[in-house]
This record gives structure tokens, C-alpha cells and sequence, in this order.
């Protein structure tokens, strides 16, 4: 992981059209400390990795005269970044400062003077006041997905140190006067280059954002970027598209969504605010795909229910059908006609719904006669939970009115069937929708992420989720 792992979230995808989004994404300073941790053990790896050549020349010393020297085997044995800083800059985008840290080697040298006196050992050095500053630079890919890379990298080696093992103290003069300065420029050239291959590494992390989500065979819905992320001195806020689709077809529904605005709190490290719109397009690609349908058959219906799906029960409230259809099987069928509407204020989600109830009577041979048709408004209470990486719900019965539509067996009195299908829509259609809410819909994702101390509140036309986040390897 490293500061990427949140700059994915920001970086999440590329300009989308529209007008307002359908998901708000902040990412506080509490978010950025914690970003901040993860890079510093990912750039700390990557500077251990530094290769160091052999170092081998002649050079005159006094009091000697002419040495042939080398310096082999050079290994990283120990870093350190005890300081580091991830600042944003408004309208601009992110730099890293790390500051203070040091790098600690060992290795082997080697000496022959007076063309025939030759001498060896071992050497510690210790490279101290060591300073990285760089931008990140963040893009999208032709994927949709976000690709990051170091760019203005400075690397400034402070002082470099060397005790040697073994042979004269003229050694110390050869270091001073003519390797000192060679090693510096060696370290110099290769620590940006190892911080901006740390951090194009990200990118295999970066490839793992869920853009587009699969829900289920009916929907996906999609996480792209809207428009370019807003950087201010604590916190990065990037709109997303937030809608759902049915899968594998992108049709827009015929409403758009509505501007809304994140509260500004900073206690979580980052805050997801899912609109009305998010919901209600969801609602749109299930009504659209024919999903919002259900048939009801007797063996659903609670066992304790006086009633039962006959027609000789329902004889008994509409006589014709005891007379037209006599001792036969019933079967309903439950559809929307239209998309439902959600509505959040706070603390309160509420869905409505119209729909048509179709009553058949089923023939020995299994065809269907239709009975009659009712029209169905409901409205319906929503409790909406996040569970893991998913938003999830339940829902409960509100109210609801039923209206003749249309009979097959003349006029009747729609009220005597209220009691029956009350029965029928809180122990089985609810039910059964419940069973779907609970597998929920996939928040944007990053790889192995984790949310912790998780809430979620329902405010006036949206919903704010504030979490803390855990990644691993």
C-alpha cells in the first residue's frame, strides 16, 4: 500500500457527463495520516532495495602516493524515515516530504600501494539528513481506472559517514577527498527513481477499483468520477456517478439527481454520501428489467391464515368465482407498473410503490384465468445497514390501498380482501424482498479494504456512511 491507496479514492475514474453526482466521497486529514503510514513502510521497503555498485579507481594520497582502491559488495542494512509529511495543495494535488532519514550500509574495500603492498577489510557507512520531497501526479487510464506516477522528485543526501575496519587512517583521506562525493551522486540518482517506482507500483493496486460493480444478473452500478477532485488544506471531496444500470445495457433513467452537499465532519476517515438518486435509479433498473414481480401461490401463504388462495375460500368474499371456477387452485401475480420512488429524510427511508395484483384461477391443465385485477399503493419504511463492503436493508409495511381495476367475475367489494392481503404482502412479498436487501449492492472498492467503526445516518435527500478504514496485504 502506500498514499495511493487513497489517492485511488480519489483518482477513481475518468470525466463522466452529467450534472451533479450520485455519491459524494470526502477524505479527511484523519484519512491522509493514516494513507501517509501505509506509504512510509512501502518507500522504506523500496530504499532497502537500493543497489549500490562497486566503486574502484587510483588516486594519489598523502602520504602513500598513488592507491588503487575498491569498494564492493556495498548492502543497504537499515533505514530509517522517522519524519515524513503528506501536504495537500488546493487545487493543485499532493506532495510527499520525507525528512531526516538515513541509511545505514556495509560493505568491503580493498587497497594496493607501493605496487606491491596490499590491504583489506570491511566498512560501515552511514548516510544521515536525507530528504525526498515529490508530487504525485494522477490520471486515468483507458480502463476508466486511475493511474498515478512521482513527478518534480528532489533527493538531498545530507552527510555520509564511513568507519572502516581495519587499515590506516590515510584511508579516511581517500574517502573524504575523492569517493564521498561519487557515492552521494550514486544515492542521489537512485532514490527517485525507487520512490516513483514505488509509487507506479500502486497501479496493480489501483487496477482492483470496482468502477463498474455487478450487483446481481439484473444490475451493475457504476463509480466513475464526474469531474476532478477537490483539494483543499484538509480534505479531498470527488463526486461520483453513483447509478445503477442494468447489466450490461447503460440506459439513463428519466429523472436526474439533485445537489447535495457533505457535512463537514472530520471524526472518520472518509465520508460517503449516497443520494436519493443512487437509490431511485436502482429502482428504475429493476422495474425496467421486470424484476418487481412475484407470483403467489398457496404453499407461500402463512399456514396459520384462515384464508387460502382457492376459490372456494375467495367464494366466499366474491361468489362468482366459487360458481365459475369451482374447486380450483388460485394463483397471484404482483408487478409494478411504475418505478418506485425513494425518499430519504432524516432518519427515515420510505419507499413508494404502485403495482397491480392479478388473481388467476388455475386450470386443471395449469393454464390461467384471470379473476380480476387490483391496484396496489403501498408506501413501506426502510432500514438501511452497511454490512462488510456492502450497503444492505429491510423494509416494512408502511400502508396500503387497494382499487378494482379490472374484474373477469362482475363488481365486487374490494375492502373485504384488505385482511387477506395484508397477510399476503407483510408474510410474503416483504419477506421476499428483504431476502434481496439483504445481499445488498457493493460500495467503490479498493483491494484488500477494510471499513471499521462504521455509521450510517439518513439525512434530507441522502444517505452519509463516515468510516475508518484497514488495508492489508
Amino acid at each position: 500500500m502506500f498514499v495511493g491507496c487513497w489517492l485511488a479514492l480519489v483518482a477513481l475514474i475518468p470525466m463522466t457527463l452529467g450534472t451533479n453526482p450520485g455519491v459524494k466521497v470526502k477524505l479527511t486529514s484523519k484519512g491522509i495520516e493514516y494513507g501517509r503510514q501505509l506509504g512510509m513502510a512501502l518507500i522504506q521497503k523500496k530504499l532497502k532495495a537500493i543497489k549500490i555498485p562497486d566503486f574502484s579507481g587510483k588516486q594519489k594520497v598523502k602520504p602513500i602516493g598513488s592507491v588503487r582502491y575498491s569498494l564492493t559488495n556495498l548492502k543497504i542494512v537499515d533505514v530509517g524515515l522517522p519524519q515524513s509529511a503528506v501536504v495537500l495543495v488546493p487545487g493543485t494535488g499532493v506532495r510527499l516530504s520525507i525528512g531526516n532519514a538515513f541509511l545505514r550500509l556495509h560493505g568491503n574495500w580493498r587497497v594496493k600501494y607501493l605496487r606491491i603492498i596490499k590491504d583489506s577489510g570491511s566498512f560501515d557507512l552511514n548516510v544521515k539528513d536525507l530528504t525526498i520531497t515529490t508530487s504525485i501526479d494522477i490520471k486515468s487510464d483507458e480502463t476508466g481506472r486511475p493511474t498515478v506516477n512521482s513527478v518534480n522528485c528532489v533527493a538531498i543526501v545530507g552527510s555520509v559517514s564511513i568507519k572502516f575496519h581495519g587499515g590506516a587512517s590515510w584511508l579516511y583521506n581517500l574517502f573524504t577527498k575523492f569517493i564521498d562525493k561519487a557515492l552521494r551522486k550514486t544515492l542521489q540518482n537512485q532514490i527517485c527513481p525507487l520512490v516513483a517506482n514505488a509509487v507506479s507500483d500502486l497501479n496493480s493496486q489501483l487496477k482492483t477499483l470496482n468502477v463498474v460493480a455487478e450487483v446481481d444478473q439484473y444490475a451493475e452500478i457504476e463509480y466513475s468520477m464526474m469531474s476532478s477532485p477537490t483539494v483543499s488544506n484538509s480534505s479531498i471531496d470527488f463526486s461520483l456517478k453513483g447509478e445503477f444500470y442494468n447489466k450490461g445495457k447503460h440506459q439513463e433513467p428519466p429523472f436526474s439527481a439533485a445537489a447535495f452537499s457533505l457535512p463537514p465532519q472530520i471524526n472518520n476517515m472518509l465520508y460517503i454520501g449516497l443520494s436519493a438518486f443512487t437509490a431511485n435509479s436502482a429502482a428504475f433498473v429493476y422495474n425496467t428489467a421486470g424484476a418487481l414481480s412475484l407470483y403467489i401461490t398457496d404453499d407461500m401463504i402463512p399456514q396459520g391464515s384462515p384464508i387460502r388462495l382457492n376459490t372456494r375460500t375467495f367464494g366466499t368474499f366474491i361468489p362468482q368465482i366459487a360458481k365459475r371456477f369451482p374447486g380450483l387452485m388460485m394463483k397471484l401475480l404482483v408487478k409494478t407498473v411504475k418505478n418506485p420512488v425513494v425518499t430519504f429524510e432524516p432518519d427515515n427511508v420510505t419507499v413508494q410503490a404502485t403495482a397491480t395484483v392479478t388473481a388467476y384461477a388455475i386450470q386443471p391443465n395449469t393454464t390461467l384465468s384471470p379473476l380480476f385485477v387490483l391496484n396496489l399503493d403501498s408506501s413501506v419504511s426502510a432500514k438501511v445497514l452497511v454490512s462488510g463492503l456492502r450497503v444492505t436493508g429491510a423494509i416494512s409495511l408502511n400502508k396500503m390501498a387497494l382499487t378494482l381495476g379490472t374484474s373477469y367475475v362482475g363488481d365486487f367489494q374490494v375492502g373485504s380482501l384488505d385482511s387477506f392481503f395484508q397477510i399476503v404482502f407483510k408474510g410474503v412479498v416483504i419477506p421476499q424482498l428483504n431476502v434481496q436487501l439483504a445481499k445488498g449492492y457493493p460500495l467503490p472498492t479498493l483491494g484488500k479494504m477494510t471499513l471499521v467503526n462504521t455509521q450510517l445516518h439518513v439525512l434530507k435527500d441522502y444517505m452519509l456512511i463516515g468510516t475508518d478504514l484497514q488495508f492489508t496485504a
